[in-house]
């Protein structure tokens, strides 16, 4: 008998390919799930991402699984998301594994580990099975990766581990969707087409009834129930992957009525989530730039994290950046750096550690600092007080530290916030007295370490306001900004109403056991 069995029941969603939706699709069934009483927990393997959070013990997992948890009404842990790889060049990752820094490797390298990572993957499942009735695993890639198939340990090794369950997701808007549900049902093993309860047909555009002769053509050639077709919906404020919603706000225009904001792209960019809440503003047009010539009209604009920041910075140097960026700065305009847009700021930045490719890179120079790249990574939830004036006091900021690298200021350069509250020490029954960050005495250049800096709606207004000053805009009620963050939290139900209107909700419970009423 499966070892798993008798904890847990187990629903898998697996993929055609990458950016299918496999990470909504699995957050709207977490979501209703919890919604029906069930105590339920979202698991991956293994993830892929540069967008990543720390726990409240200071651990790194992916934000995919983050948000999950959050549909599960549960905090995340990283038991959810046991190896997270964080790519630094094309061959090459920092391995993440539950939650610490565990090596650099190439691919092979990494490949050559599968034995001693299959048994921590498995401690994870084991560990988490225990405090939850369900557990919805997300797949990585293709559910027929062929080349891979001795390799893999996110796929068929973790579902049949599991006993799971398999729901098929397909994306119609990228075009084949024939091809990619046949094709990939054809390459399963009969054992593992035989778990296979269904597909969906993800990110559907116009009218549904043009696609009944598609479903039945499905249906017919897999032998397997399409459990419905979700329409693409527009404007969902949900964390996405990577590449999703960053393409969504490339052509943003900018206006003379709101606050444009440039967010530089950058090869290796880590955390855009950081811009999750400040987009969703009613006054913020918010532009990702690729090109120096896309940075006409902005008011602000932000440097933001990175994986390598010194190779970041080089290659802003070599397409161009570094001339229009102090020009927006000489003409009035604001610029910000986050993580390692904030150490891009500074005088210089070294790494005789080799955390990076060693050696080191001149800064911008817009503040008096410089950063030492250290093996040390810092990983932490964090409460900081603006130290601004301009800003107010009493504004307050949550949020989480990710970095390698130490900081220095000089003395006549004052810090952005205090840290209030250290959350990896929650016990210690002192706070820990440390100032984070760097501004220019007008404000207008500044940088932070704090991911989720915008997250708070009252520091969020409070810059937002101090920007439409500067455009002679009539300033704005912090109660705008407090109904968009309440307007985020409701985002998962929105998105789960929508999964259950579309998806034949009832045969994907009945598979896991579980027939909650009203359904």
């Amino acid at each position: 008998m499966n070892e798993f069995r008798q904890r847990a029941k187990a629903l898998a969603v697996l993929g055609t390919g990458s950016d299918v939706g496999k990470s909504l699709v699995a957050a709207g069934i977490c979501r209703l799930l919890f919604r029906a009483g069930v105590r339920v927990a979202p698991f991956k393997a293994q993830n892929m991402s540069l967008n990543s959070f720390v726990t409240p013990d200071g651990g790194e997992m992916g934000r995919a699984q983050v948000l999950q948890a959050q549909a599960c009404g549960i905090t995340p842990s990283v038991l959810m998301n046991p190896i997270l790889l964080k790519p630094e060049a094309d061959c090459q990752s920092q391995v993440i594994v539950q939650g610490k820094v565990w090596e650099r490797q190439e691919a092979q390298e990494y490949f050559s580990k599968k034995a001693v990572l299959w048994d921590l993957v498995k401690t994870s499942y084991e560990d988490l099975v225990k405090m939850y009735e369900v557990i919805v695993i997300e797949g990585a890639g293709s559910a027929a990766e062929m080349n891979l198939r001795d390799r893999d340990i996110v796929n068929w090794p973790v579902v049949e581990m599991a006993d799971a369950a398999v729901i098929l997701v397909a994306d119609i808007d990228r075009g084949g969707v024939f091809a990619q549900v046949i094709g990939t049902m054809d390459l399963l093993t009969s054992e593992e087409r035989q778990r296979v309860i269904g597909v969906v047909i993800n990110k559907f555009r116009g009218d549904l009834s043009l696609f009944e002769d598609g479903i039945k053509i499905i249906e017919e050639r897999i032998g397997v129930p399409v459990l419905g077709v979700l329409p693409y919906l527009r404007n969902l404020e949900l964390d996405q992957e990577d590449s999703v919603d960053i393409e969504r706000f490339r052509m943003t225009p900018f206006g003379t009525e709101t606050v444009n904001v440039a967010v530089v792209l950058l090869p290796l960019m880590s955390n855009f989530t950081d811009f999750n809440q400040l987009v969703a503003e009613p006054d913020v047009a918010l532009r990702y730039v690729a090109s120096p010539q896309e940075l006409h009209g902005a008011d602000v604009v932000i440097l933001p994290g990175s994986k390598t920041t010194i190779e970041d910075l080089n290659y802003l140097r070599k397409v161009g950046f570094e001339e229009p960026l102090m020009t927006h700065v000489q003409r009035g305009g604001e610029i910000l750096g986050i993580c390692g847009g904030f150490q891009m700021l500074g005088n210089a930045i070294t790494d005789p550690q080799h955390v990076e490719t060693g050696g080191s890179s001149k800064g911008l120079g817009l503040l008096d600092l410089e950063t030492e790249l250290k093996s040390h990574k810092a990983t932490v939830q964090v409460r900081a007080q603006s130290l601004a004036g301009f800003l107010g006091h009493e504004c307050m900021v949550e949020g989480y530290e990710i970095h390698m690298g130490c900081t220095t200021r000089a003395r006549t350069v004052s810090p952005c916030f205090q840290i209030l509250l250290d959350e990896a020490q929650p016990n210690s029954g002192q706070n820990e007295q440390r100032a984070d960050g760097a501004m220019r005495a007008d404000g207008l250049v500044w940088g932070t370490y704090i991911h989720g800096v915008f997250d708070q709606p009252g520091f969020r207004r409070a810059w937002l306001n101090r920007a439409r000053v500067r455009k002679q805009l009539n300033t704005v009620e912090v109660e705008t900004s407090q109904a968009v963050s309440e307007r985020l939290v409701h985002a998962l139900d929105h998105w789960a109403d929508h999964v259950s209107t579309y998806l034949n909700i009832k045969s994907i419970f009945a598979s896991i056991g579980r027939l909650p009423k009203g359904l």
